[in-house]
C-alpha cells in the first residue's frame, strides 16, 4: 500500500480549498437576478413645500443584477427568489455591461422627470411637454439596427426628413420597400450621429420595411415646480409609478393612509403604466419589507407576482389614475 504523507494531504486540501473559493468568487457567463428589500421612496423625493404623512408610505422595489459565480451557476437554488439568465437576456444586442449600466441610469433619470410631470399634472399644475423625436426603447436581437442604434438613442430625422415622434418615423418609412437603405439621424449622449441601415420585411403579410426597433416618444419636459429625486445609483425605468405616487402624496394628497405600499411599473407621459422585468424578485423584495400591498402592472406582471406573493395583496394597475383609485379603494380614509 502506498503511503500518503501528511504534507501531501495538506497540499491536496489546499488545492480543494482553492477550488471551492474559486467557485464562490469567479464569475460565470450567466447573470443572477436577486431580490432586494423594498425601499421607502420618501427620503429620495423632495418637493419644495411638500409634506408626506409620517406613517406608512410608498416603497419602490429593485433587482440586484450581477454576474453569477460558478457555484451559483451550478447550484441555482443558493439564493431564495433568484433566477439565472444568459447574457443575451440581460444586455441589449451590441451593448456590454458598462453601456447597459449607463442606459439604465439614463432610463432612471428620464423616468423621474416623467413621474414628476404626471404627478404635477394630476395635481392641477400646467406641465409643458414638447415632442423632440422618437426614442429607441429596444433593438431586436439579430435585426438590421444592431450595431447602429442603441436603447435611448433619439431619432430626429429619417433620410433628412425631420421627425418628432414614432408616428413620424412610421410615416416617413412607409414609402420604402424591404431592402432599401434608410439613413437615420439620431442623438446619443448629446452628440448627433447618422447611420445607413438596410431594411428588411416586417413579420406578416404587410411587406413593410423595418430595421427592428421599438420606439417611444422623446419629450422635452418643463416642470412648473421643482422636484428633486435621487435614486441613489439605482437604474432602470421601473420605479416611475412609485416616484409619481410619492410626488403626488407630497403635494398634499394622503393616498396610503398610514399603510406601506410597494409599487413597480414604468410610467409614460400620458400616465399609462408599462410592464417591467424581475417581477419575481421584486415580489420577494416587497414581502421582505413587510408592506401591506404591492401595485404592479396589469397582465403578465400581475399574474407572475401572484405566484410568489404568499399573503401579500397584489393590486394590478394600468394607469396612474387607476393606481390612485385602487389605493383609495384598498385603503379608504378614516
Amino acid at each position: 500500500m502506498k503511503h500518503v504523507t501528511p504534507g501531501r494531504l495538506f497540499a491536496a486540501g489546499l488545492v480543494l480549498l482553492a477550488a471551492v473559493l474559486a467557485a464562490f468568487v469567479l464569475p460565470s457567463s450567466q447573470y443572477i437576478f436577486l431580490p432586494d428589500k423594498a425601499h421607502p421612496v420618501r427620503p429620495l423625493v423632495v418637493v419644495p413645500g411638500g409634506h408626506d404623512p409620517g406613517t406608512g408610505g410608498i416603497y419602490f422595489v429593485d433587482v440586484v443584477v450581477r454576474k453569477a459565480s460558478l457555484l451559483e451557476r451550478i447550484f441555482g437554488g443558493l439564493h431564495k427568489g433568484a433566477d439565472l439568465y444568459p447574457a443575451s437576456a440581460v444586455n441589449p444586442p451590441g451593448v456590454d455591461d458598462a453601456q447597459r449600466r449607463q442606459i439604465d441610469l439614463q432610463d432612471m433619470q428620464q423616468s423621474q422627470q416623467v413621474a414628476a410631470a404626471v404627478a404635477l399634472k394630476a395635481a392641477g399644475y400646467k406641465v409643458a411637454m414638447t415632442p423632440t423625436g422618437a426614442q429607441v426603447e429596444e433593438v431586436g436581437p439579430g435585426e438590421p439596427a444592431v450595431g447602429h442604434l442603441e436603447p435611448d438613442d433619439v431619432i430626429t430625422a429619417v433620410n433628412g426628413t425631420p421627425v418628432h415622434s414614432p408616428e413620424d418615423v412610421f410615416e416617413v418609412m412607409q414609402p420604402h420597400h424591404p431592402g432599401d437603405v434608410v439613413r437615420f439621424t439620431f442623438t446619443r449622449d448629446g452628440k448627433t450621429h447618422t447611420a445607413a441601415i438596410k431594411t428588411i420585411n416586417a413579420p406578416g403579410p404587410s411587406n413593410r420595411a423595418i430595421v427592428g426597433v421599438i420606439l417611444t416618444p422623446a419629450l422635452d419636459i418643463h416642470l412648473p415646480k421643482k422636484v428633486s429625486i435621487d435614486a441613489g445609483g439605482v437604474g432602470g425605468p421601473s420605479a416611475g409609478l412609485a416616484f409619481a405616487l410619492e410626488v403626488y402624496q407630497q403635494l398634499g394628497h394622503d393616498i396610503t393612509h398610514g399603510h406601506k405600499v410597494a409599487v413597480t411599473g414604468e410610467i409614460d407621459a400620458d400616465g399609462s403604466v408599462q410592464p417591467i422585468g424581475g417581477v419575481k424578485q421584486k415580489t420577494y423584495g416587497a414581502r421582505e419589507a413587510g408592506v401591506d400591498a404591492f401595485l404592479v402592472p396589469v397582465g403578465d406582471n400581475a399574474n407572475e407576482a401572484r405566484k410568489y406573493a404568499g399573503h401579500l395583496k397584489i393590486i394590478p394597475v394600468k394607469s396612474f389614475q387607476q393606481a390612485l383609485h385602487a389605493l383609495a379603494t384598498a385603503f379608504p380614509a378614516t
